[in-house]
């Protein structure tokens, strides 16, 4: 059957009143998605984009240039709708979810906000798992939860976003342990360090990761490592690979969740698209390690999701002129002659 729906898929591209690719990379995009949901017509109803906050026990450390509050602070911007990713998900359209996975703040009931925190930060993973074997069972489970509400309510398109000061050095330290790249390669400037932080980030890691010299399974790695949001992070894409949602996949933090999720269902990567390559150290590496051809590469390095926000219409236009485009023969236009 996937053979014969990659054909029939290919047939209509192929058959639409253009050259044969013309439309480039917009062609392959329309046959993922129609593999993906399983069908010679993929649809993009209610793209939901989901942000999860979180806050991790590592950041007292100084492993970013801002200061933990920043995480809660952001958090209210984005329930305001100040934030860059509220910006760009009002001009694509999406419906954007703000989820508290684990700040260190108690928000009280707001709204706009759904409240799924597991515990007010992560444990400083320098000196002990950033969470228990049940914390990090449960984030996932929590991720899972919210895609199935949103599968449904009739959603085709998952995005998703991270907010939590330090979560890049959790981001690389997960990418080193998953796939054997070294540090030094992967960690970054994140929220703007300057070269002696990025050092003393650098050496912190190290020194966390010697902590866990064993080989370490896609599990035990988010739980000695993760955060709240990448945890929630991997339990969606898992639950929205398995219902047929296409992901779009962000940055280098969201990326780093989807090698975790694919050593827990390899599986999982048959569902995703790549919004961009962000210029945070580390992710231009993942991306080649996955194979995967983003569909932007903009200098973004914000996280939030802005980059799934932005690549929004570029996967409507691909679903819409697979859906819309005439053919040769229904336009009655003459077809390309052999040369």
């Amino acid at each position: 059957m996937p053979n014969q729906l990659r054909q029939k898929l290919q047939s209509r591209i192929d058959g639409k009143t253009k050259p044969l690719g013309s439309l480039g990379r917009l062609e392959h995009l329309a046959l993922r998605l129609g593999l993906i949901q399983q069908s010679e017509q993929p649809s993009i109803q209610l793209p939901s984009l989901v942000v999860f906050a979180a806050d991790h026990g590592a950041a007292a450390a100084g492993i970013s240039a801002y200061p933990q509050d920043v995480t809660w602070q952001m958090v209210l911007n984005y329930l305001q709708g100040g934030a860059a990713v509220n910006v760009f998900a009002r001009q694509a359209g999406w419906n954007l979810l703000v989820v508290d996975a684990g700040v260190k703040h108690d928000f009280g009931i707001m709204p706009g906000l759904l409240d799924r925190k597991i515990a007010p930060g992560t444990a400083n993973y320098l000196h002990e798992p950033a969470m228990t074997p049940a914390q990090c069972t449960a984030a996932l489970a929590a991720g899972r939860a919210i895609v199935a509400d949103l599968a449904a309510q009739g959603c085709t398109l998952l995005g998703l976003g991270e907010m939590g000061i330090g979560n890049t050095a959790a981001a690389s330290l997960l990418a080193h342990r998953l796939l054997g790249l070294p540090l030094a390669d992967l960690v970054g400037r994140g929220t703007g360090l300057d070269d002696a932080g990025l050092a003393r980030k650098t050496a912190l890691l190290e020194q966390a990761s010697l902590r866990c010299p064993e080989n370490l399974n896609a599990f035990e790695a988010l739980r000695q490592f993760g955060g709240f949001e990448i945890a929630m992070i991997c339990g969606a894409m898992l639950e929205a690979a398995e219902r047929r949602i296409a992901i779009l996949v962000d940055g280098f933090i969201v990326t780093a969740a989807l090698l975790v999720a694919r050593g827990m269902a390899p599986a999982v990567v048959d569902a995703c698209l790549y919004a961009h390559c962000s210029e945070e150290r580390g992710h231009r590496l993942l991306l080649q390690h996955l194979q995967a051809e983003p569909l932007l590469d903009l200098g973004l390095r914000l996280g939030e999701g802005t980059g799934a926000a932005l690549a929004l219409p570029l996967v409507q236009a691909a679903a819409a002129f697979l859906a819309e485009m005439a053919s040769f023969d229904a336009a009655g236009v003459s077809k390309q002659t052999a040369s």
